[in-house]
């Protein structure tokens, strides 16, 4: 079967994977933070914004995929569960009608200090 790359041209993804593979129907999205192409970190501290960018970035991937938010699993990977609340709100805004299966997981850490939040999705293409 035939795989659609999505990159978003961040230095890792050729040593890693890209950012988005279509297969079929199913797009995988990968772990998604607040990171620019350039490998720099955008938004402030905050756990809603760094949530509310990285659904961005999962939305502007999706959609080359041309999947938009058909959004069917989520996974949210935190490095601090007491912020959960900003957290869920972010996804809650984008998801709250879609309602995907979702799991949060606190982790001890993401590839950067300054990262809150990575978040995965898979999505189906009607």
């Amino acid at each position: 079967m035939e795989r659609q790359f999505i990159s978003s041209g961040t230095p890792w993804e050729p040593v890693v994977g890209e950012r988005a593979v279509r297969v079929g129907n199913v797009v995988h999205e990968s772990g998604t933070t607040t990171t620019r192409a350039d490998g720099t970190l955008a938004g402030p501290e905050s756990a809603y914004e760094q949530a509310a960018q990285a659904l961005k970035h999962i939305d502007a991937a999706l959609r080359e995929a041309s999947a938009s938010m058909a959004v069917v699993r989520t996974r949210m990977y935190a490095t601090d569960m007491s912020r959960w609340e900003e957290f869920a709100r972010a996804h809650g805004e984008v998801f709250g009608t879609i309602r995907p299966a979702t799991t949060m997981v606190e982790v001890r850490r993401l590839i950067s200090p300054d990262m809150l939040i990575e978040i995965e999705a898979e999505a189906v293409v009607a």
